[in-house]
């Protein structure tokens, strides 16, 4: 669910003469009115008056006041006003085919707004709608979804056995968010594998802390940026302060598997790199017309910059990765980025609900077009193959002489963190066996030669350790700025 939200007001304006039985309905659709064209004025009569008299008619809206009618007086049970309205509101959302626009009744748009405000509940990946699929764009750093093994471009087939199939991102955050502690089952299908993944991850309390910080040797340090949020730039000046005194000289700033999120935040953070009145990006409407967004900050920081991408970095951490590469000659590090090119604004209605609908296309400062296109990196660096490895259920029992592609992925693990397997074919030999029984007893696990429940969960933690020491686009991004620095 992209975060991109500019609130903007809208004008008014409505329609014709309408039948006082249809007054009630009239005005429960009057937001679905405006979407169409802005409410300007309106008058009502009241008294004996039979008439609503409401500026300009719209005969457009006739077939959807017939069709409310139609059902409101012969559908065979009574109907539920609120549901017809979001219905039809939902129907011309869906009716653009654009996974970035959204519709959240009041419930949907609160849960919206804690997610870039404040903490939430649930699992900590951001998601899209893409060809019908809901799909990954990027697990949260140390978010549950992260812990799991959730990959962007996942695809998140179904949800405690409920079909995902056709639903919006909203109606799929409903379902994936929940109480801390509690369990969620999600069906995974992955970009390259036949068979589904079963994954099943505990819930957890999501804090909105987007900033992480530490230095990497003596004079350089690293920072990575996981969303952006309402303080995100506020936390990075903060930390980068900090870092400072501790000897910054470099930086690598780290925006892999950053989703993306409030537009203000990434013109803030960009303009700490860019030198005043150097464009920072550009929108397009739908006529054409550019507006250029220059930076305006006169204190930039002074030190060499290395960029961290890969194709979990979308939207606004992509206005961020351009405007650094294209403004500020920032080399660029890691491998091409998601591709969302579009901005979405938010409109909040009287009761809480709201509308997110995309208005306009984002262009880099050179007027590129990322969208489904994404960025490429300078210095074009993958991580280890073991790091894109599927997760292994931990409920599965992999045992001798089982074969599947779960085994297949544990060998592969095995072998990645200095266990050999003898194979990795998925065949669960007696070698496979042995490196089981060797990897539980260094971890004082019970030797038991199966692999399942705790087993596994080590396991997948131990890869993840050896990825996260063996960061093959952090050691590049290194070398790239030790040459600037010398």
């Amino acid at each position: 669910m992209e975060n991109d939200k500019l609130n903007e007001e809208s004008t008014e304006n409505n329609s014709g003469f309408i039948q006082m039985k249809r007054f009630h309905f009239v005005m429960l659709l009057f937001f679905v009115v405006f979407l169409a064209a802005g409410i300007t004025t309106f008058a009502l009569a009241f008294g004996d008056e039979k008439v609503v008299t409401v500026a300009t008619e719209r005969k457009e809206f006739d077939k959807l006041y017939s069709a409310f009618d139609t059902l409101k007086e012969g559908y065979y049970k009574e109907l539920d006003q609120d549901k017809l309205v979001n219905g039809a509101i939902n129907g011309m959302i869906e009716a653009l085919e654009d996974p970035y626009s959204d519709y959240m009744n009041e419930e949907e748009a609160q849960k919206f707004r804690e997610s870039i405000s404040s903490s939430f509940e649930g699992i900590g990946a951001e998601i899209t709608e893409q060809e019908g699929y809901i799909t990954i764009v990027s697990p949260l750093k140390g978010s549950p979804a992260e812990k799991a093994g959730l990959k962007p471009n996942d695809k998140v087939i179904s949800v405690d056995d409920k079909s995902l199939r056709g639903m919006s991102t909203t109606e799929a955050v409903m379902l994936i968010r929940g109480e801390k502690g509690t369990e969620v089952k999600l069906v995974i299908q992955r970009p390259g594998m036949d068979e589904p993944l079963n994954v099943t991850i505990v819930r957890d309390t999501i804090p909105i802390e987007t900033v992480y910080g530490e230095m990497v040797d003596d004079k350089v340090a690293k920072v990575q940026i996981t969303s952006f949020a309402e303080t995100t730039s506020k936390e990075l000046v903060t930390i980068l302060n900090d870092l400072q005194k501790q000897g910054m000289e470099g930086l690598i700033l780290d925006l892999r598997q950053n989703p993306g999120g409030l537009l203000n935040q990434a013109v803030n953070i960009s303009s700490l790199f860019v030198p005043k009145g150097e464009i920072l990006f550009q929108i397009e409407d739908r006529e054409g017309n550019t507006e250029e967004t220059k930076s305006e900050n006169d204190n930039n920081v002074n030190f060499p910059l290395v960029v961290l991408i890969d194709k979990g970095s979308a939207s606004a951490s992509e206005i961020l990765a351009a405007a650094v590469s294209e403004s500020a000659d920032v080399p660029l590090v890691g491998e091409k980025s998601y591709g969302k090119g579009t901005v979405q604004r938010a409109k909040d209605f009287t009761d809480g609900s709201n509308i997110k609908f995309t208005t306009e296309k984002w262009l880099t400062p050179k007027g590129n077009w990322i969208h489904e296109k994404g960025i490429d990196p300078d210095f074009k660096v993958s991580l280890p193959s073991y790091a894109d490895l599927p997760i292994i259920n931990p409920e599965d029992k992999l045992k001798l002489s089982t074969a599947s592609t779960s085994v297949k992925t544990a060998q592969q693990m095995l072998e990645a963190i200095g266990y050999k397997p003898g194979r990795t074919d998925g065949f669960f030999d007696e070698k496979t066996e042995a490196a089981v029984k060797k990897f539980q007893k260094a971890e004082k696990l019970k030797a038991t030669g199966v692999l399942t429940g705790q087993s596994t969960v080590t396991l997948m933690n131990k890869l993840r350790e050896k990825i996260q020491s063996n960061d093959t686009q952090v050691d590049k991004a290194l070398e790239v700025l030790k040459e600037q620095m010398k």
